[in-house]
């Protein structure tokens, strides 16, 4: 997993930019990766997920709450977009 990357980044930065809304995750840039980053990509998007869940919710702040929520919005479709493009690849990503 270590030695994967995507633009000159690790695939776990790559994943972070993903959650912040620098990098969106569409067919033509899943296009470049290999079959192990594909896995390798998916475990790192499921990890930041479990992290952002995982953090105290701000319970009166909702700027923090949009935020959040767009995080994990971010992730969530760009799991879907993975999946379905590793489907369509025949890789298995689990």
């Amino acid at each position: 997993m270590e030695g994967a990357e995507f633009r000159g980044k690790s695939l776990a930065a790559t994943a972070r930019d993903i959650a912040e809304g620098y990098l969106s995750v569409n067919p033509l840039m899943l296009k470049k990766l290999l079959p192990e980053d594909y896995k390798n990509l998916y475990h790192y998007l499921r990890k930041i997920q479990t992290e952002i869940r995982s953090e105290k919710f701000p319970l009166h702040d909702t700027l923090l709450i949009r935020s959040r929520n767009m995080k994990l919005h971010r992730l969530h479709n760009a799991i879907i977009v993975l999946q379905h493009i590793a489907r369509e690849r025949r890789v298995m990503l689990a």
